[in-house]
């Protein structure tokens, strides 16, 4: 089957600055696609803008707290003001938090689930109401393979990818009772990848962040993402090792659940000690500004 042309179509990226939605950006440039790049990180957004129209193609930047609802519909606004319509929105920005769950800050953990899960919710909204009134669009929303199965010490981000993927399930639903066939809703479900995410995360485990074991090239999940922009699944596991784990939780979840926590309670705390930090849960940080950290390398 021949591949669609993305050229000239409208999309929506928010958590643009860095990691996934940077690496996107930069991709549907190429494609032709006119952008609208959303994120706190104002001056990273203005930069990849920039870069984007080199290549000849729109590019808005907005500064978006996606946990803030007047944000996003801002974003909406504008973006349907200036490209009069909304052909692909990508609900990509996410933060994390480490820790036992009685050691992290209960107002830090809501902004886990306000930015996730809220931040998602909002965006599906507005894209899907302007989608009902195209008569089509594409839905992107980024979870995580721990949308099907679970760790200790992710609780807050654990339960805001099961949010995700529980939304995409149900919409998905009432888009086919309603006989929408040219609207879809897609859930990327990446594991572990070398993005500045483990930067941005909360830490209050004791140890220094240390991301699991294997670890991912992120261009992987740009890929999947262009792949649901050209012909949207309904859900795509990036990462063999997700496979697995999902299919384990699903035939022995017991063993699932003992398998998971002890790989994660020595991957998170058996590491050097580290002082607790909020990292960019609660306000964007300096670090973390790029596609690919590197840490594969430096492994």
């Amino acid at each position: 089957m021949a591949q669609k042309d993305l050229s000239g179509k409208v999309v929506v990226i928010t958590g643009a600055s860095s990691g996934f939605g940077k690496g996107l950006a930069r991709r549907l440039a190429k494609e032709g696609c006119s952008l609208v790049l959303a994120a706190r990180r104002k001056n990273l957004l203005e930069e990849l803008a920039q870069e984007c129209r080199t290549l000849g193609v729109r590019a808005l930047a907005l500064e978006t707290d996606v946990s803030d609802l007047g944000a996003v519909a801002n974003l909406a606004s504008v973006a349907l003001a200036e490209f009069g319509q909304i052909d692909v929105w990508v609900n990509n920005a996410g933060v994390g938090a480490i820790g036992r769950f009685e050691d992290i800050p209960l107002e830090e953990q809501a902004k886990v689930i306000e930015t996730n899960l809220l931040g998602t919710l909002y965006g599906s909204s507005h894209a899907y109401r302007q989608f009902q009134k195209q008569a089509s669009g594409i839905l992107i929303n980024i979870a995580s393979e721990l949308g099907r199965e679970s760790v200790p010490y992710y609780a807050a981000y654990t339960a805001s990818k099961h949010g995700v993927v529980g939304l995409c399930d149900a919409l998905r639903q009432e888009v086919r009772q309603a006989g929408l066939e040219d609207i879809h809703v897609c859930a990327i479900m990446p594991t572990a990848h070398d993005t500045p995410f483990f930067d941005h995360v909360a830490n209050y485990s004791g140890h220094q962040v240390e991301p699991p074991t294997p670890l991912h090239d992120p261009e992987n999940v740009v890929e999947a993402i262009v792949a649901a922009a050209r012909d949207p699944g309904d859900e795509n596991i990036v990462g063999w090792d997700g496979t697995i784990k999902i299919a384990m939780k699903r035939l022995l979840p017991s063993a699932a659940d003992a398998a998971m926590a002890w790989t994660m309670h020595k991957t998170q705390m058996d590491g050097p000690p580290a002082s607790n930090t909020s990292g960019a849960v609660n306000s964007p940080i300096e670090e973390g500004t790029e596609v690919d950290v590197g840490r594969r390398t430096r492994r």
